[in-house]
Parts: C-alpha cells; sequence; structure tokens
C-alpha cells in the first residue's frame, strides 16, 4: 500500500503556480491570477458582511440600505474581478503570445 501511494505521489503533477522555466509572462500572468483571486475572495467577505448587517438590521431602514448597498458594492467588485480575471489571461494568451 505503502509503495502505491508513494507512485501515486510521484506520478502526481505539482501544481504550477510559477513556471519553472523561467517563463516571464507565465509568472506574471500566475502573479495577477493569485491577486485578482484574492480580490474575489475579498468582495465575497464583503457580501456577506452586507447580508449580515441586512439581517441584524431589524427592520431599521438606514441599516438596510446600508446592508443592501454593501452587497450591491461587493458584486460590484466580484463582477469586476471576473472581468478582469479574464481580460489578462486574454491578453497574456493572445496579444502576448507572439512578443
Amino acid at each position: 500500500m505503502k509503495n502505491i501511494l508513494l507512485q501515486l505521489a510521484a506520478n502526481t503533477p505539482k501544481p504550477n503556480t510559477f513556471n519553472e522555466g523561467g517563463d516571464l509572462q507565465g509568472n506574471i500572468k500566475s502573479v495577477i491570477n493569485v491577486v485578482i483571486g484574492i480580490l474575489g475572495l475579498v468582495c465575497v467577505i464583503v457580501m456577506i458582511i452586507g447580508g449580515i448587517n441586512y439581517m441584524t438590521s431589524a427592520g431599521d431602514a438606514a441599516k438596510v440600505k446600508k446592508g443592501k448597498d454593501t452587497i450591491l458594492y461587493g458584486l460590484i467588485g466580484l463582477v469586476i474581478c471576473v472581468l478582469a480575471y479574464a481580460l489578462v489571461n486574454w491578453v497574456i494568451g493572445n496579444v502576448l503570445a507572439g512578443v
């Protein structure tokens, strides 16, 4: 059993966070994707906080508006992160591939 697990571990590809060959475009793409992923996570956390504010508002109109606005701003940020991810990958994959 131990030998089988060691063989499986040896054949498992390593995660490609940074290209070991020194590919600058790949490294830049990886760093930007990690940063955009972290920003997307922050947007989701903001939406969760807005939902908590909305649910605990107890009918207070100002707190309800604040909670809804926080959810909306988090959603807008998440859409921007998704579009930025798509744009960065397209630019690096298509435009900079010929350079």
